[in-house]
C-alpha cells in the first residue's frame, strides 16, 4: 500500500467511532444528536458484580520485556491496577504472555516461536484458571509471519468458544497494534498495514460472532511512530500507556460493577444531596437505568 492510500485509509479510520461488537454496539455523539435521547443504542453490560479474576493471554506484548526499561508498565499490569482502583476489593491478575508466541502450531512462525501456542496451552492457562474477565490479545506474531486468515479464525475461534462455554467470563479481544518494523527478525518479516488491516477485520467479525468486547489498539494508537520502540515491534512505555486505558476504556463502558464503589461514596457527598434537590424541582429525577 503506497503512503497515499495508507494516510487516507488511516485518516478514516482514526475519524471513525469506537468500534464494539454486537450488542454492545456504542452510537457517536454526532449520531446520537440526530436521534430521541431514547432510542439511542446503549452499551451493553456484561458484568454487575466485581471482578474476581483476570486472566490475559498473549504474546510478548503481554509478558514484557527488555524493551520496558522503566520499570512494570505492561498495560496489562497498568489496566489490573485501574480496575482493582475501582473496587472495593483487588481481583486475582494472572499475566499468560509468552514472547514470540504462536497462536497454533499452524502458524508459520511456529517452529522459531516460544512454545507452546495458545492452542496447545489454553485450556491450562485459561480455563482451569476460571477467569471472569479473560483478555485475548493475538494476532501480531501469526501476522508477522503471514498466516493464511482462515486458519488464524479457525483457531481464534476455537479458542474464545471454548472458554465462553467452559467459565463464560467477559471477554475482550484487542486488535493488532501498530508497528513500524516489517522487514526485521525472520520468519516473521512478512508482515505489512494491509494485512494487518484484515487481520483486524478478522478479529472484530469475531467479537461480533462471539459477543466479545473488543479494545481497538490498533485505532488507539492512531498510526503514531513514536509510541513504538526502537526495535519497531512493541509499544513503548507510552504506547502501552495508551494501551492499558484503551482496554480500560472498553470495559469500564461495558461493565457496570467498576462503578459500585463510586456511586456509594458519592450518593451522600452534599453535591449530590443539592443537586438532587435542584433536579427534582423539574422532575428529572436520577433513575438507575443499568
Amino acid at each position: 500500500m503506497d503512503r497515499r492510500n495508507f494516510l487516507k485509509r488511516s485518516t478514516q479510520s482514526v475519524a471513525g467511532p469506537l468500534v464494539v461488537a454486537g450488542s454492545a454496539t456504542l452510537v457517536t455523539a454526532a449520531h446520537a444528536s440526530d436521534k430521541h435521547q431514547d432510542s439511542v443504542s446503549k452499551p451493553k453490560d456484561y458484568k454487575q458484580e466485581p471482578f474476581q479474576r483476570m486472566v490475559i493471554l498473549g504474546e510478548s506484548t503481554v509478558q514484557g520485556g527488555e524493551w520496558l526499561v522503566e520499570g512494570e508498565v505492561r498495560f496489562a499490569d497498568v489496566l489490573a491496577e485501574l480496575i482493582n482502583s475501582c473496587q472495593e476489593k483487588p481481583m486475582e491478575y494472572f499475566n499468560k504472555g509468552i514472547g514470540g508466541n504462536s497462536i497454533s502450531t499452524r502458524s508459520p512462525g511456529y517452529p522459531r516461536s516460544a512454545k507452546p501456542s495458545a492452542m496447545e496451552r489454553y485450556k491450562k492457562d485459561v480455563i482451569e484458571l476460571k477467569p471472569d474477565l479473560y483478555i485475548h490479545s493475538y494476532g501480531l506474531n501469526d501476522m508477522r509471519a503471514a498466516m493464511p486468515i482462515d486458519d488464524f479464525r479457525e483457531d481464534m475461534s476455537k479458542i474464545i468458544g471454548d472458554v465462553k462455554d467452559a467459565c463464560d467470563p467477559m471477554i475482550v479481544l484487542t486488535t493488532i497494534y501498530y508497528m513500524t518494523g516489517w522487514k526485521s527478525y525472520p520468519p516473521h518479516d512478512k508482515g505489512s498495514v494491509e494485512l494487518t488491516l484484515e487481520y483486524n477485520d478478522c478479529i472484530r467479525e469475531l467479537a461480533d460472532q462471539f459477543d466479545c468486547v473488543l479494545a481497538d489498539f490498533w485505532e488507539a494508537e492512531g498510526y503514531a511512530d513514536w509510541l513504538i520502540h526502537y526495535d519497531g515491534v512493541h509499544a513503548n512505555r507510552v504506547g502501552n500507556l495508551v494501551l492499558a486505558h484503551r482496554l480500560f476504556e472498553a470495559i469500564a463502558t461495558h461493565a457496570s460493577c467498576l462503578t459500585i464503589t463510586t456511586m456509594e461514596k458519592g450518593r451522600e457527598t452534599g453535591w449530590t444531596k443539592r443537586t438532587a434537590d435542584e433536579r427534582a424541582v423539574t422532575g428529572d429525577h436520577w433513575v438507575k437505568t443499568w
